[in-house]
């Protein structure tokens, strides 16, 4: 059975400037893996290029859990191209800046200002948001476009026809698969010839959602709100970050801490021990005390590390990855949900320009060129953070703080309107390196799918007739055999 046509009629929602205007000549029929953040941006876009989607998510009903996640420049521009900005407006929180404090007494070590500096600077806001209203918000997109199954299991595929086989034992056939199935995906062992076995990072994290008039009736507790910061506590061994979302209706706490369970679950859902986190975080400062004391339940979610696939698409040429399933990024960069969207992008974009079945691999090989470099060192970025947010006190540390705080006083200095003193390349505070900050949030997927078929589109096209007419000869042959 083939995947069901994609839901056009009776929509109002659908950009027509996306591609150009650009729709592929040859509508395929494309399953979906997975429906969440990275599985829903990918079948929008690539409904928005024409093609008929269907997703098969295991869960029976549509949802999503979590707490903040940040949508950058390099998401939002996506965002708002896909007629999403008013709705980030509604549920975002715009972050004004960067603050980096000491554990122990809440000193500023580092700060970078954000709000309307990166705005101007990279043409898209950075906004904090709750997962839950970001699934709900792409969900909104993509659903009248695709035909949204839940129920369907994957329990195994055939990655050469390609088709899936769900637990109920259905048979779903496609032209093409896309696996957006997560850390624990199904489709990754197709692609790497059996089970990658994940590395703990030795780190967990607590997570929790705090009711922001409680922080407002505390006077040292009510800037965390006002100022409009992501403040992140730096100690040893761990960290904290807390900032609002929810339109301010909400405190997201991530704290990250040494992870002493043996074995344990890669679970974004496990309970935590609220005792056991309070007494983790005994002896920081009094603002953490007073936020700790009222957390009235966490989620402890054990941080695991996958190294990078050599590849993200089967030797067959008929199933990609996408997202965490390809590249799952540790947290602290927050750049994991970033990187799955702008997957979908370079997907949707890259095949806007299908026009015959030969192209489906080229085309797979292109998204895999464009994006496998840029969310490699996105991994690594994420990795380095970890190192530098956790060291003890010491040498270490204090050189650390003397870096960030020569780059919080080059930005203070450049907020009163004088001209930066100093070359932040390799600064401890990656956020206030610029070089960095262009490479992350100056980007734009949809510009390099462009610029990437404008260099080798008519390569593609010009290979079809010699295609065609060796298929033609082979057929001939088999014929007169």
């Amino acid at each position: 059975m083939n995947a069901q046509q994609s839901k056009t009629t009776g929509s109002t929602h659908q950009p027509d400037h996306l591609y150009k205007g650009r729709r592929a000549s040859l509508p395929l029929n494309i399953v979906v893996i997975g429906c969440g953040l990275g599985g829903l941006a990918a079948a929008y876009c690539l409904a928005q290029a024409g093609h008929n989607i269907t997703i098969l998510e295991a869960a029976s009903a549509i949802g999503e859990v979590g707490a903040g996640v940040q949508a950058s420049p390099n998401v939002s521009r996506l965002l708002m191209r896909w007629g999403l900005g008013p709705r980030l407006e509604e549920l975002g929180v715009k972050i004004q800046a960067l603050s980096f404090k000491r554990w122990d007494n809440d000193e500023v070590v580092g700060w970078t200002p954000l709000g309307d500096v990166i705005d101007k600077e990279y043409g898209s806001p950075f906004y904090l948001l709750h997962r839950a209203d970001f699934h709900r918000m792409l969900y909104e997109a993509a659903e009248p476009y695709c035909n949204i199954r839940v129920n369907s299991r994957v329990v195994s595929m055939d990655p050469s026809k390609p088709s899936v086989t769900l637990a109920s034992g259905e048979v779903v056939s496609a032209d093409l698969v896309i696996g957006a199935d997560g850390v624990k995906s199904v489709t990754r062992e197709y692609i790497v010839g059996g089970p990658d076995k994940p590395r703990p990072t030795g780190d967990s994290a607590y997570r929790t959602l705090i009711p922001v008039e409680k922080l407002l009736e505390d006077e040292e507790l009510r800037p965390l709100v006002e100022k409009m910061e992501s403040n992140i506590w730096m100690g040893p061994g761990g960290h904290i970050v807390g900032y609002t979302i929810r339109a301010k209706k909400e405190f997201n706490l991530v704290m990250m801490h040494p992870d002493e369970a043996e074995g344990g679950i890669e679970s974004w859902t496990a309970e935590g021990n609220v005792d056991k986190m309070k007494e983790t975080y005994k002896g920081w400062s009094t603002t953490i005390q007073k936020l700790m004391a009222l957390v009235p339940s966490t989620l402890d979610w054990k941080l695991i590390a996958r190294d990078p696939l050599s590849s993200w698409i089967h030797k067959d040429g008929k199933l990609a990855l996408l997202g965490d399933a390809c590249h799952p990024m540790l947290p602290y960069r927050a750049q994991g949900s970033a990187m799955a969207i702008e997957d979908a992008a370079i997907l949707g974009n890259i095949f806007s320009h299908c026009s015959h079945r030969s192209q489906i691999s080229p085309l797979l090989h292109a998204y895999q060129s464009l994006r496998y470099d840029r969310a490699t060192a996105t991994q690594n970025s994420s990795k380095l953070n970890r190192h530098i947010f956790h060291q003890p006190d010491g040498p270490v540390q204090e050189k650390r703080d003397r870096d960030m705080r020569a780059a919080m006083e080059d930005a203070l200095r450049v907020a009163h309107g004088e001209k930066s003193t100093l070359v932040l390349t390799g600064n401890a505070n990656q956020w206030a390196d610029k070089t960095k900050s262009d490479i992350q949030f100056g980007y734009d997927a949809d510009a390099e799918a462009e610029k990437w078929w404008l260099e080798n589109g008519t390569k593609l096209i010009n290979l079809i007739p010699s295609i065609e007419l060796k298929q033609r000869v082979v057929h001939a042959a088999n014929r007169d055999h």
